[in-house]
């Protein structure tokens, strides 16, 4: 079967969506390691929570980044399980998304957009036909 025209869309924002998410990871990560979380860790408790919650971010940033890739790489192929994980990557992201929300790291402004580009892309990938492309008529 041919790929449908929006799964090739997909997969290109996502390997360009990737390869920048794992640079804003491993930048974040560079970015304490060369002192940052060091000198958080030196000044006190609050400073080395927050240095710790920009460690995990960096890390979910690079985490996705890999994932993100990955997923171009099997919608591009069409291989069952880019499918599947393309699913649970718009899930993940939509709470990661609530998560910032309701944790006051992000606005509901903010993440908006965000929110609704993964709803829009979820149901997108539950039609019949790219489901069938994909073997999962």
């Amino acid at each position: 079967m041919k790929r449908p025209t929006g799964v090739t869309i997909i997969a290109i924002l996502a390997i360009i969506g990737g390869i920048l998410g794992v640079l804003a990871g491993l930048a974040g990560l560079a970015g304490l390691a060369g002192g940052a979380l060091l000198a958080g860790a030196a000044a006190g408790t609050t400073a080395a929570a927050a240095s710790g919650t920009l460690v995990i971010f960096a890390i979910i940033a690079l985490v996705f980044g890999v994932l993100d890739i990955v997923l171009g790489i099997g919608l591009l192929r069409l291989l069952p399980w880019a499918w599947t994980l393309g699913v649970a990557l718009q899930v993940a992201s939509i709470v990661l998304a609530v998560i910032e929300i309701a944790t006051g790291n992000a606005t509901i402004g903010g993440q908006a957009l965000s929110l609704a580009i993964n709803v829009i892309i979820l149901v997108y990938l539950f039609r019949g036909n790219v489901r069938q492309a994909f073997a999962r008529a």
